[in-house]
């Protein structure tokens, strides 16, 4: 998953960075409601954890930012603010849960994984599709029966074009959301098309259709109708 978390805490960010990269996400952070809405603007994430006490404002107006600019991301709020009254505006904002402050980085993170089935992968921990399995509990991949020997980006790209089928994807929109916005000082995202040479010949070698069709001039789209 890409997260975006908001919070001012810089310890408690540290922590939570450190731990949710550590299990194979991209956790990128910022401290304030300002920097939250710039980069929301810049960036897509799959999840976005909320403080509600910012140093210049209030994190339910970063939810009612997030509805106004109809931004696709769900929303875990994290707050000390054990306050029926935040959580339920929260809620009705659009947040997809709300986690109290202290709490355990485990169940954090079971916390957003438990949020992305819900809203990815209908609630399963296995996205199939034709003669692809992904399970994402373990990070494994199969076709047609046949383990696949992906790295983390590869299983991460397949999972990106299964949940956005169809989609025309840009290079950009893949780097940043493999890589986060450490792909800003990049001159160009050639990576991204030896990722995915490497992922279609897999997926090919195992016997499976090559669903990605590239886009010239733009980009690259898992194509569910097969010419």
């Amino acid at each position: 998953m890409k997260i975006l978390l908001v919070e001012d805490n810089v310890d408690l960010t540290n922590n939570i960075l450190e731990y949710l990269n550590k299990e194979g996400n991209i956790c990128e952070s910022c401290l304030n409601c300002f920097d939250a809405q710039d980069k929301l603007l810049m960036f897509e994430y799959d999840c976005i954890l909320l403080d509600i006490m910012l140093p210049d404002g209030n994190g339910l107006e970063i939810l009612r930012f997030i509805k106004a600019q109809k931004i696709n991301s769900n929303v875990l709020i994290i707050s000390a603010k054990n306050s029926l009254e935040d959580k339920v505006t929260g809620l009705d904002l659009g947040a997809d849960d709300y986690l109290t402050k202290p709490f355990y980085l485990p169940e954090l993170l079971a916390r957003l994984k438990a949020i992305y089935r819900r809203n990815h992968l209908d609630g399963n921990e296995k996205l199939i599709f034709n003669e692809i399995i992904l399970d994402t509990k373990n990070g494994e991949a199969q076709v047609c029966g046949e383990a696949l020997d992906l790295t983390k980006k590869e299983f991460d790209l397949l999972l990106f074009f299964l949940t956005n089928k169809n989609r025309v994807l840009g290079r950009q929109v893949i780097a940043q959301h493999l890589w986060g916005d450490y792909t800003d000082d990049l001159a160009n995202f050639d990576f991204v098309y030896q990722h995915i040479k490497n992922l279609r010949k897999k997926v090919c070698k195992a016997g499976g259709s090559d669903y990605i069709n590239t886009v010239y001039g733009i980009g690259y789209k898992f194509n569910t109708v097969l010419p």
